[in-house]
């Protein structure tokens, strides 16, 4: 896994540090570096006229992407978000080398729109014991690992002990991770959903997700009255009815209808092909992404799991709704 990531997507190329894999910026330049030839190598940047870079870049990061590029493109653009039509992303041309239609400090503007992002808070519900923390848990580091992708904020608004420390904790120490638990275990009362539901209203942050009580309870319908979206996570698909009447008492859009079945070898994932285009239609009415979800057991990153990864797609493309 590299410390920095690239991706050409047409004539723009995505670029950003990872943030799961934090390091030092010697080692970030050579993973830069190493993934460049490698993208070189195999013909992924093939070459060309121009090219469009999009993302942040340490000083460093930048010389040496510099370097690469400007041997293989007449023209290397950088994106100025504060400058062009208000929208609409512009570059500023750093290279010209051997292009006859741009010099440097030209400006392109794209037709690429840039949107007004939406804030998007999600509840995590649904039965007790469906292993909804281990999902929290790898639906942020899914959305960490994706280039460009918003940071997720994670509300935990259930006292169970499981906070955003505790997957962590337990897989490297599981004794201390079930010590703490049990120590920091409590009920939810009137007075804790009055505060969570604060927590909620006051999330700001693009993608906020939100982990309640596994019950349908007067106390987790103050929680999640300020949300905005719900992914449901049950053992037993008779909960499923339960879960999705009290989300649409509460106006909540249901996006996800996730059976969680621990013994099962392998996900099913069920998301419509044109999902994207007709997102507001689709999730109206019905989950836009349904499935079942294997192994969600403590102390295993499940970050990877397809399901997780898709839910993780569709939160990032929500945000963009």
């Amino acid at each position: 896994m590299h410390s920095y990531q690239l991706k050409l997507e047409g004539e723009v190329l995505r670029v950003g540090f990872n943030r799961i894999l934090p390091a030092q910026g010697d080692r970030i330049v050579r993973d830069a570096l190493e993934l460049l030839e490698m993208m070189i190598d195999s013909k992924q940047i093939p070459g060309g006229s121009r090219i469009l870079i999009d993302g942040p870049q340490s000083v460093p990061v930048a010389y040496v992407i510099a370097h690469k590029l400007a041997h293989l493109y007449k023209t290397v653009a950088v994106l100025d978000p504060k400058i062009g039509t208000p929208g609409y992303k512009t570059y500023i041309v750093t290279i010209s080398h051997g292009s006859t239609q741009y010099k440097v400090g030209d400006l392109i503007e794209t037709k690429e729109f840039q949107p007004v992002r939406s804030i998007v808070k999600v509840v995590l519900c649904g039965p007790p014991k469906s292993g909804k923390s281990c999902l929290r848990d790898g639906l942020k580091r899914s959305i960490l690992g994706n280039l460009g992708a918003p940071y997720p904020y994670v509300i935990t608004a259930c006292p169970d002990g499981e906070g955003s420390w505790h997957q962590e904790t337990y897989e490297n120490n599981q004794p201390l991770a079930e010590d703490l638990k049990y120590g920091l275990k409590s009920e939810v009362t009137p007075e804790f959903a009055q505060q969570a539901a604060q927590w909620v209203k006051s999330a700001n942050q693009l993608i906020n997700i939100i982990d309640v009580g596994g019950k349908t309870s007067p106390e987790n319908e103050v929680i999640m009255q300020p949300a905005t979206h719900a992914v449901i996570l049950s053992g037993d698909p008779n909960k499923f009815v339960e879960w999705e009447d009290f989300c649409q008492k509460l106006g909540l859009k249901v996006i996800a209808r996730i059976h969680s079945q621990l013994d099962a070898q392998q996900d099913e994932v069920y998301l419509p092909d044109d999902w994207k285009q007709r997102t507001n239609e689709r999730r109206e009415n019905n989950p836009l992404l349904t499935g079942s979800m294997h192994g969600l057991k403590r102390g295993q990153n499940v970050s990877t799991r397809p399901m997780v990864q898709k839910l993780a797609e569709v939160l990032i493309h929500l945000t963009k709704c």
